[in-house]
């Protein structure tokens, strides 16, 4: 007989050591971590709507599911990172992640390409630099509207972020890679062709009325926002233009007249602030949008226009030395870019900080597609009474 064998036999038929309450817990929220993240990062996440720029799409309160597999998964480009954080740990206000390691940019296989007039969501493109005291607000358009670079940093606490971690916005895809992007008194315009927003999209119109005495809170009813102007006749309404059809028939009703900036009027807000374009929120353009393989000519008239996107969001060293542009140190007079980009825009339209303002979306920044609402709640009253329960599990569109 084999000792060994029998010994060894003898040793595996003992009880093994059970788990303590406190492992057996440990193990359990362990797993729990993981598997949740392994959802939330390759699978489907959930979001809340914090404003009001895709309204009548999406509304304040509304709580829905991204899918990550739809357009293919971003592999993490910060894996150190404390789970379910975004870029700030609750409570503490600090860094929720350590980039120290950076990954590059890399996505799984997905079911679908981006198309024209899906609900994205992504990481904001200039979030790479971000004032703490002032999250709300934008560092580069604080610079346009007169503070000084010098100034933000001297009164602020100043800071940087990479792509993964920059703040989630979530828009309408207007354009695709490759597309003439135009606007044209409020409508856009892709591909020569006028997109114009069915069922959604809010905007101001001047309202005049044959007589002061209205019953506003009936206009207010039918889902238009009501401000008072200077005259007793005129007022300022917000709503969609399926909204503005059916105000035009009321008999009380002398003129309605759309609130639009007029064209040639400068807007420096409005990327690519360049003077020498004459844009602003509702006519801009036409340009194209990067794609992946197209080569651009380095020039005056479309630096404004890609130099951000060939400097930050590609990665290259870019700089004009005399007339001549030098990238990554040799002299250039084209170059192709590496990736797709979009332009996003908010479907409430002239409350909406969007493309218009910040530029192109590039590919690595994408989340994700926009799939349903789960949950929906307003502002006002008890809790079930502040569910609408009519946009529980809609889909968006």
């Amino acid at each position: 007989m084999n000792w060994k064998f029998w010994q060894k036999r003898k040793d595996s038929d003992k009880p093994k050591k059970k788990k303590t309450k406190t492992r057996e817990w440990v193990d359990a929220i362990v797993f729990a971590v993981v598997a949740a993240t392994i959802i939330r990062v390759f699978f489907i996440e959930a979001y809340t709507i914090p404003s009001g720029s895709m309204e009548r799409s999406l509304l304040v309160g509304d709580f829905l599911f991204v899918s990550k597999v739809n357009y293919g998964a971003r592999v993490p480009m910060t894996p150190v990172a404390f789970p379910f954080a975004h870029h700030t740990m609750p409570i503490f206000g600090t860094k929720a992640y350590w980039d120290g390691v950076q990954w590059k940019y890399r996505r799984l296989p997905g079911f679908q390409e981006i198309k024209r007039n899906d609900v994205v969501v992504f990481n904001f493109p200039e979030g790479d630099t971000v004032v703490l005291e002032r999250q709300d607000d934008n560092y580069y358009q604080m610079q346009l509207r007169g503070e000084s670079r010098e100034s933000i940093w001297s009164q602020f606490s100043v800071v940087s972020r990479p792509v993964d971690k920059r703040e989630n916005f979530i828009k309408r895809c207007i354009a695709i890679a490759g597309d003439t992007m135009a606007m044209k008194n409020g409508l856009a315009i892709v591909n020569g062709k006028p997109s114009p927003l069915v069922g959604t999209g809010g905007f101001g119109y001047t309202v005049e009325f044959n007589t002061s005495e209205v019953n506003l809170k009936l206009f207010e009813e039918m889902g238009f926002k009501v401000g008072p102007t200077a005259l007793p006749t005129v007022f300022r309404f917000e709503g969609t233009p399926d909204l503005i059809k059916e105000l035009k028939k009321s008999p009380y009703v002398k003129s309605v007249s759309e609130e639009l900036t007029a064209p040639e009027e400068y807007d420096p807000l409005i990327f690519p602030h360049d003077k020498n374009r004459k844009w602003n929120l509702d006519n801009y353009g036409p340009f194209v949008v990067p794609k992946k393989g197209w080569t651009v000519t380095l020039d005056s008239l479309n630096m404004p226009l890609y130099e951000r996107a060939i400097r930050i969001y590609e990665g290259n060293q870019l700089e004009k030395v005399g007339n001549d542009w030098m990238l990554n140190g040799k002299k250039a007079t084209t170059y192709t870019f590496k990736m797709n980009y979009y332009w996003m825009m908010g479907d409430n339209r002239h409350a909406s900080a969007d493309s218009r303002y910040w530029g192109f979306v590039p590919e690595d920044h994408i989340v994700g597609k926009a799939l349903f609402i789960w949950l929906s709640v307003d502002g006002e009253g008890s809790f079930f009474n502040k569910i609408r329960w009519s946009r529980i599990f809609k889909g968006i569109h």
